[in-house]
């Protein structure tokens, strides 16, 4: 059996984060386990709050896991403030897991926060022991230090993100304009983009958990960090379009888009 490492926030509405993660990993045949982060009260309405796990206890949940099940692969999203986002990086240097994929989660769906400003250096520290870094346009933007508009930006953004220590950066372009949703991924071998119809409605939350999460999950089944990008996203797209439209506002994707809700 497949393993892999979710090291991330909680989402009480199960659409992103720890949630998204697990049923991402279990619909592409892998198992889950988990270092929770922080929690947070939400729905698909929005964020109404969130408390931080201490340090400690986030750092002794990778390391029950890592010791005993291991990890084929470690997906790592919200990291919620400085010292968790330092404590998890030490960890990843101390422990050397393999095929390490970043989402740097800043910002819910509807605008919340999700990410306290002084953490945002820490997180750039931590990109030197990824594998692939999964940003969406506004992250992309943060870390780069470049305001994105096409994708002659998109592509700059991540040349400069890769100069943070990564070896992959998948500049997502789910936040642009036009018929195609374009992401961009950059390598230092070169550029290539990933292309595919626009899916619009309103079932998207929690879609950059569920890509980075299935991505790790192809990495841990073997796949090429390529290979994993290109799966991962046609994964994701079925998702989108198989979204069992639950609640009253950016509803959940379908993330076992075989099964009947």
């Amino acid at each position: 059996m497949h393993t892999a490492l979710t090291i991330a926030g909680s989402d009480s509405g199960g659409g992103a984060g720890i949630q998204a993660d697990l049923k991402t990993f279990a619909a592409l045949g892998v198992y889950g386990t988990t270092a929770i982060t922080a929690v947070t009260a939400q729905n698909t309405l929005g964020v109404r709050g969130w408390e931080p796990v201490s340090v400690p206890l986030v750092i002794s949940q990778i390391e029950a896991v890592l010791e005993d099940i291991g990890a084929d692969a470690v997906k790592i999203g919200m990291l919620a403030t400085a010292p968790i986002a330092a404590a998890v990086t030490d960890a990843l240097a101390r422990l050397h897991p393999p095929h390490v994929v970043v989402d740097p989660v800043m910002i819910a769906k509807g605008g919340d926060r999700l990410l306290n400003e002084d953490a945002i250096a820490a997180v750039r520290t931590l990109l030197q022991h990824a594998l692939i870094v999964t940003p969406n346009i506004p992250e992309a933007e943060v870390l780069a230090g470049l305001a994105i508009r096409d994708l002659a930006d998109m592509r700059e953004a991540g040349r400069r993100i890769l100069g943070l220590g990564p070896r992959v950066v998948l500049v997502k372009g789910g936040h642009a304009e036009g018929p195609e949703s374009i992401d961009v991924a950059c390598t230092p071998q070169g550029a290539f983009e990933l292309r595919g119809p626009r899916l619009r409605g309103r079932s998207t939350h929690g879609t950059g958990c569920t890509l980075s999460s299935a991505i790790a999950a192809h990495l841990a089944r073997g796949s090429t960090p390529e290979d994993a990008l290109r799966q991962a996203r046609a994964y994701l797209e079925t998702a989108i379009r198989r979204a069992p439209q639950i609640g009253k506002g950016h509803g959940p994707v379908g993330h076992f888009p075989r099964a009947t809700c």
